[in-house]
């Protein structure tokens, strides 16, 4: 049973890999432009099949990637221009309301070109066994995905506490109108975060899609998993968050293996994420109960 157990959990870890890559990107737009981004997984999406597009029309595997990458990197920009343009003062629950309504849109928009719930092929970028851990074999694409997400984590850590930009981006998330003041170029700064955050969520997905549903919205719906890890990092650690993405892809892989538990392996994030919220309000609570 033990044995069992651990097979399950370590079946996880790829889900895992791609949650915490997304989560991280969660939270270095957040810590950056102070936005709380429902969109990520959907711009991710964009670039995926924009991908699965071009590969279905003959078009080279790697040159494909590249005009995904490209793909969702300017998908980003055009939300980040959105962003800055009209809503750079607006309070953060108004940020993100309006990262919720560009989902729906983005979703809409993407179920209605390629093709609504209909399946489509994913080329598998990276293919084939890596290694071999207690019967379970984890792939070469979940390696890189568990590698990039720690790399993307360690490079935004150093990027905030080492440079002088990240120093100004750090400004820019606390009191944009003072950085503006300052002389700051706080619109070009905000469009590299959106940018760079567009390429990694386009990444992640192109690695974890051939393992998922091959459809736009179950993609795009990644965030809410992305979500629950950055909500265990506080939307302020990295590591945290890289920890919570992997714990949250093995749990998911415990309750899988589990008959009674199964059917709601989908819950997990959201438990997670209730439970985070409920314990951060832990202390308003029992001050109002004395």
């Amino acid at each position: 049973m033990l044995s069992l157990d651990v097979t399950s959990i370590l079946a996880g870890l790829p889900a895992g890999g791609a949650y915490a890559l997304l989560g991280v990107c969660l939270v270095f737009t957040y810590r950056l432009v102070a936005v709380v981004n429902f969109t990520g997984a959907a711009i991710g999406a964009v670039g995926t099949f924009t991908l699965v597009l071009l590969h279905e029309h003959g078009f080279p595997l790697w040159p494909g990637v590249g005009l995904g990458l490209i793909a969702g990197m300017l998908a980003a920009i055009v939300l980040g221009l959105v962003m800055v343009t009209w809503f750079s003062e607006a309070p953060a629950q108004t940020k993100a309301a309006v990262t919720v309504a560009l989902l729906v849109g983005i979703v809409a928009i993407g179920l209605r070109v390629t093709g609504g719930q209909h399946p489509r092929p994913f080329p598998d970028l990276i293919p084939g066994p890596a290694f071999t851990i207690a019967g379970v074999v984890i792939t070469k694409a979940a390696v890189a995905t568990i590698g990039l997400a720690i790399a993307f984590a360690g490079a935004a850590t150093l990027f905030l506490n080492n440079t002088r930009t990240g120093l100004q981006l750090r400004a820019l998330s606390e009191r944009p109108t003072t950085a503006e003041l300052l002389g700051m170029r706080t619109r070009v700064l905000s469009i590299g975060v959106w940018a760079v955050a567009g390429i990694a969520t386009t990444l992640a997905l192109m690695l974890i899609a051939p393992q998922r549903p091959p459809n736009f919205m179950t993609l795009s719906l990644l965030v809410v998993p992305a979500f629950a890890a950055a909500l265990i990092g506080f939307f302020r650690s990295f590591w945290l968050t890289l920890v919570g993405g992997l714990a949250l892809g093995m749990i998911e892989g415990f309750t899988a293996s589990i008959d009674e538990l199964q059917q709601f392996r989908g819950t997990v994030p959201f438990l997670i994420i209730l439970a985070v919220l409920l314990w951060s309000q832990r202390n308003e609570r029992w001050d109002e109960a004395r």
